[in-house]
Formats: C-alpha cells, structure tokens, sequence
C-alpha cells in the first residue's frame, strides 16, 4: 500500500519587525479605545490612537471581527506573558500577584466587552474561551503557589476558582463610576492570602 501525503503549501513568510511592531500598536490602540469607547468604536478612531492610516488597520484586520480576536488574543498573552517577568522582578511573590490581579482586571475589563461582540460566534467564542483558559490558569496558579508559599499559607483555592472570582467582580465594572472591581479583586486577593 502506497501512502500518499498533500502538499503542505508554502509556508506563510514571517512578518518583518516592523511590520509586528505596527501590528502590536494597533492592538494595543484597539484595546484601549475598546475600554473607552466600546467595540463598535470607529475603525478611524483607532487609527487616530495608533498613529495610522483606516487602510493599514484594514490591511492587518480586513475585518471587526478579526480585530477583536486579535485584540483578545494580544491581552492573553500579555497577561501570560507578565506572570514570570513579574515574579523575577517584584520584591515579593505577593506583590507579583497583587500586580497579576491588576492587570488581569484590566483585561477582564474590556474582555466583556470583546465577548459581547463576539457573541454570534459562538464556536469562535468557545475556542477563544479555552484558549484564555489553557494560557492564564496556569500562570495563575504559579502565582498562588509562590506567593501561598512565600507567606506560609496554605493555598484554599484554585487558579481557576480565584479567576472566576474576580471575573465575576468585574461585570459591570464600565457601567457604574463609583464601582472599582480592582479594589474589590485585591480584597479578594487579601482573604486568599490571609492564614
């Protein structure tokens, strides 16, 4: 018997520096005009933020739904990618989380608002679910672990709980100005680390 194998197709060219580094701004641009002005904001006024033309937004995104994928995936990783750097240069495992937590708020934050235009999508949605929490359960979990263990305390929940926990503070955290879900994620955070 004879096995054949398809041909792969070429592979796709990286992106030049350059052309990253664009596509890193405009992300971080898109998140923060989807925190201020929600996801239906203009296209040109992510643009204005970015310091680009509405073409090269459309060149890297051709559509909204693929920019606020982007924007979704961007905010994962740069909260995964934070746990480390913040445990190698924080003064403490606990400060490192208390870090994490503040800038996990931050994503859930706009998350909501990314999940809500996504809601159509819901095989889109499940997979961006799961992959938020194959990347950020575990970093969380090495942040309770170091810090349980820095201040002699025994863990009582796990990463995934506590996650919940302060997602669940941060609904409605854009609608009401007097409500800060970031104090109440740290009060959280406080009574996980208590002994």
């Amino acid at each position: 018997m004879v096995q054949t194998t398809e041909a792969a197709g070429p592979s796709p060219k990286p992106k030049r520096v350059d052309a990253r580094r664009n596509e890193q701004a405009l992300l971080e641009a898109a998140a923060a005009v989807f925190v201020t002005s929600g996801v239906d904001a203009p296209v040109r006024e992510i643009a204005a933020v970015a310091g680009v033309g509405v073409g090269t937004i459309y060149r890297h995104f051709p559509t909204r739904a693929e920019l606020v994928v982007a924007v979704y995936r961007h905010q994962v990783e740069a909260c995964a990618e934070a746990g480390p750097a913040l445990l190698a240069t924080s003064s403490s495992p606990r400060a490192a989380l208390q870090s994490w937590v503040d800038l996990f708020v931050d994503f859930l934050v706009t998350k909501h608002g990314l999940a809500g235009a996504l809601q159509h999508d819901s095989a889109g949605s499940d997979a961006l679910h799961a992959y938020f929490v194959d990347r950020l359960v575990p970093v969380c979990g090495t942040l309770l672990d170091e810090a349980t263990a820095a201040g002699g305390v025994q863990r009582r929940i796990s990463a995934y709980a506590f996650m919940r926990g302060i997602g669940n503070l941060c609904i409605g955290g854009t609608a009401d100005p007097h409500y800060d879900p970031r104090t109440l994620a740290q009060l959280l955070l406080a009574g996980v680390l208590e002994d």
